[in-house]
């Protein structure tokens, strides 16, 4: 079964921005069902899966949620007799870098981070880190759309500008701001980022991120180096952004729940629905 968010003034609709994978699916013959993501985000899982058909596995494809959202949304289907294929805990694994950091540290930017964001804690973890140029998110993202003001932190060893450049972050995270701060080693990067999509440790789609859609993804992209570490997680469905460094060397960017990862536009729904189908379990299908 795949789980889509209600569209919020059609409610027994699909979200429109899922609506083509619904659809997709549904063409395919697999059973589709609309949950109340808004219910979900205020604590109220039971009334959310209120009209999912009971018994069965499910794939849910929507909005982002915050690991204890995912967990109880995940609870309450249990009640309904159905289970997720990705559960609470794998999702949180996925969600939060702290979760699959350690796994693939040799693929991508040297990290620390905090536990909420206290000053001092941020200051350790700065020093930590060591000195020069840095990225500054939490533990599920950056913002990188506000690059120079909240995003890029110049020098580890200013003390006051990295703050500021924190203090800024918590501004624009607001009650979004999940986890601590995570300081990244910056690396200078020479492409756009590609979206990798995994099943059970194997990639099985490659395209564009979907804030470059039209930068498509090389031919040939060798993953066998990152291969072993991504099934080492043992996570389901997952998303993987590669970008190239200036000495040649893909990086991992960004791994994340491929629930909860959206699909770029030069990707069609057709395609996308397809080729997950083909590379997933018994259980996905």
């Amino acid at each position: 079964m795949l789980l889509v968010p209600a569209n919020p003034l059609r409610p027994r609709l699909p979200d429109a921005h899922f609506a083509p994978e619904a659809h997709a699916a549904r063409e395919a013959g697999i059973t589709v069902a609309v949950v109340d993501h808004d219910a979900l985000t205020r604590d109220d899982p039971h009334r959310a899966v209120a009209t999912v058909p009971a018994g069965g596995v499910a794939v849910y494809r929507g909005w982002m949620l915050r690991s204890h959202q995912y967990a109880a949304f995940a609870e309450a289907l249990t009640t309904r007799g159905v289970s997720l294929r990705t559960d609470a805990e794998q999702y949180r694994r996925a969600h939060e870098l702290p979760g699959w950091y350690p796994s693939l540290a040799p693929v991508t930017p040297t990290s620390t981070w905090t536990t909420g964001a206290d000053r001092t804690a941020f200051d350790q973890a700065r020093t930590r880190l060591g000195t020069g140029p840095a990225v500054l998110r939490d533990y599920t993202k950056s913002m990188k759309h506000h690059w120079n003001e909240a995003a890029f932190i110049p020098d580890l060893g200013d003390s006051a500008a990295a703050w500021r450049i924190a203090t800024r972050f918590l501004e624009l995270r607001a009650d979004d701001f999940t986890g601590g701060f995570v300081l990244r080693a910056f690396e200078h990067l020479t492409t756009a980022e590609v979206r990798t999509w995994w099943i059970d440790g194997a990639c099985a789609l490659i395209g564009a991120h979907p804030d470059t859609p039209d930068d498509l993804p090389p031919t040939g992209l060798d993953l066998t180096t990152l291969t072993p570490l991504v099934a080492a997680l043992g996570l389901p469905f997952v998303t993987v952004d590669l970008a190239r460094r200036h000495d040649g060397t893909w990086r991992v960017i960004e791994l994340g729940d491929g629930q909860v990862s959206d699909r770029p536009g030069t990707i069609s729904p057709d395609d996308f629905v397809t080729t997950l189908l083909d590379r997933a379990s018994p259980a996905l299908s």
